[in-house]
């Protein structure tokens, strides 16, 4: 992008600029003996063309909408649409949720998403002795397809795009969707929304799961072979780096963990024959969002080239929806405080902010007390105000890649790529080349765990040294009441839900049940698709604990065997 005469003149140039106007300043001190971004790397004083004197503009930049999409996946961005909007809710029972989905969208929300009490995450009912003292209390409660109608009571889910944030039983839930628009008469074809069904995160990271990383990896490829089949306008994967970041990792380790676990599920799809511009597409992914605005802009870019290299150059993609890496973004929620809970808008705004500017297709940001209890409506509303106003009141989403060209971010995103291929390419000699057998192998040999835990300690580390400032946590501390008015779950919840589980297993078919259930368990048997059996099931009721049963009496339970850290 520059001849070397005008690099030399810079580098010059900057020597003069140091010697004779910064020298002076430097007397006096700067505030810190070292500048570093959330993820402790490193960040220079000035940033100037000699910093991107090897960056090709064609190669490596390009045009928004054009390879390698380091500017944004399509090249009008926001000026054609803005992000989705997307708040994440749920709790309680199906009415309760049902109302906080119409609030949301009486509110301008423009696409929903589902979160899920931790029985209907881990695939059992709400009946379920493990379930006592959790239904509905950090998400709702889903166990057969009648909850599923409620929750999408007067919501006509052709308008709308839904996310539904589930794992392990993510294909019951994904099979409930489908029997929901049958039922109203939708075609398959015109379902939108995402699926998270990231289950190689979940070994990594988030640590839910029912059966082995294998078996729950061949249900996956079910569902994403399924959705190219049935369900085209639908995401059936969310590839997701969120918890990985939420674990501890580093902005980098969240990239790289999380494209690799994207190119295990090609590897897979392509492996069942699978081509790759039928399926590629579909794929979507999940990204956290930072407090160190720079790095996290870096992140995004940087993802946005590798995946776009990486689909052409190593899976032979050919289409350009192939290589696009869409993405939703949700702020850190690790660094929302109890502290002084009103800072954490500012600091959403700022994750929101790195977010737009990073070009995310949608976004989720939290609400103010969600390091307290789920959140509460005035709390909801605030964050999703902050949305819309840096949609149209900040200019933000008015520029393509408003970043693109500064020397700062360019530098920022190269080193950034430089450090997500090195762990990718670590990640494919555990595997003896196979990204899949690496990230597979990583799981099984810690390997993950290990990473994200050395970064997450050394973060900690910080903060308790005074190095990494927590606003209200560990400098300008104040004396304050930290238990305000939050949202608290109706007690009668449970009994609410189990009074209904009962009487849908009275009024539903006893032979139908039976029927549905043995032709699951021999689809499994005989290494079938799954889905179709999954979505017979569910319509004739079954429960989301009794289907997930039968997988684990086919797979067996997994117990995870930790290696030392």
């Amino acid at each position: 992008m520059f001849d070397e005469q005008e690099l030399a003149d810079i580098s010059q140039q900057r020597e003069s600029w140091e010697e004779d106007t910064l020298e002076p300043f430097l007397e006096r001190g700067e505030r810190k003996e070292r500048f570093a971004t959330v993820s402790n790397h490193e960040v220079d004083r000035l940033y100037t063309a000699n910093d991107i004197a090897d960056l090709d503009f064609d190669e490596d930049l390009g045009f928004p909408g054009e390879p390698p999409y380091t500017r944004g996946p399509y090249p009008t961005m926001y000026r054609g649409r803005t992000w989705t909007m997307r708040q994440f809710a749920g709790f309680g029972t199906a009415e309760e949720t049902n109302e906080r989905f119409h609030y949301l969208i009486d509110e301008g929300q423009t696409g929903l998403s589902t979160a899920f009490d931790m029985p209907s995450l881990m695939g059992i009912d709400s009946d379920h002795p493990m379930s006592e003292g959790e239904v509905g209390k950090e998400g709702v409660a889903v166990d057969t397809l009648r909850d599923m109608e409620i929750l999408f009571d007067e919501i006509d889910i052709s308008d709308v795009s839904t996310s539904f944030t589930i794992n392990p039983s993510a294909a019951v839930i994904y099979a409930m969707y489908i029997a929901l628009a049958d039922q109203q008469g939708i075609p398959r074809d015109e379902v939108k929304g995402t699926l998270q069904n990231d289950m190689l995160k979940e070994f990594i990271a988030q640590k839910e799961w029912v059966i082995p990383p294998d078996p729950s990896l061949k249900i996956v490829t079910d569902t994403i072979e399924f959705a190219v089949d049935e369900t085209p306008n639908f995401h059936p994967i969310s590839i997701s780096g969120y918890h990985i970041r939420e674990a501890g990792s580093t902005a980098a380790q969240e990239a790289a963990f999380t494209l690799a676990d994207g190119f295990a599920y090609v590897e897979d799809c392509l492996e069942r024959g699978l081509e790759v511009d039928e399926f590629a597409p579909l794929l979507s992914f999940f990204f956290n969002s930072h407090n160190s605005i720079f790095e996290e802009v870096a992140k995004f870019r940087a993802s946005r080239r590798i995946y776009a290299r990486m689909m052409d150059e190593r899976y032979d993609a050919e289409q350009p929806e192939s290589k696009r890496l869409k993405f939703h973004t949700q702020t850190a929620g690790q660094s929302l405080t109890a502290q002084q809970p009103l800072n954490n808008i500012v600091r959403v705004t700022i994750q929101a902010l790195a977010g737009v500017l990073g070009g995310t297709q949608s976004l989720h940001t939290n609400s103010f007390d969600e390091a307290l209890a789920l959140p509460s409506e005035k709390a909801v509303r605030v964050a999703l105000r902050t949305q819309q106003i840096i949609a149209d009141e900040s200019g933000a989403a008015d520029i393509v890649d408003p970043m693109g060209g500064s020397f700062a971010i360019e530098k920022l995103t190269n080193e950034m790529e430089a450090e997500i291929l090195s762990y990718i390419e670590e990640i494919k000699e555990i595997g003896n080349g196979s990204i899949r057998d690496g990230v597979l192998a990583g799981i099984d040999q810690g390997y993950f765990q290990r990473e994200i835990g050395e970064a997450s300690y050394e973060y900690q580390q910080r903060v308790e040294h005074g190095e990494e400032v927590v606003v209200g946590v560990n400098k300008f501390t104040i004396e304050e009441d930290t238990s305000p008015d939050t949202l608290t779950i109706d007690e009668t919840t449970r009994e609410r839900q189990l009074d209904r589980l009962e009487r849908v297993k009275d009024e539903r078919n006893d032979e139908e049940v039976d029927a549905t259930l043995s032709a699951l368990s021999d689809a499994i048997e005989n290494e079938e698709n799954v889905m179709p059996y999954i979505v017979d099931a569910v319509k004739a009721y079954v429960s989301m604990g009794e289907i997930m049963q039968v997988f684990e009496e086919h797979h067996g339970a997994y117990q995870e065997e930790l290696s030392p850290v």
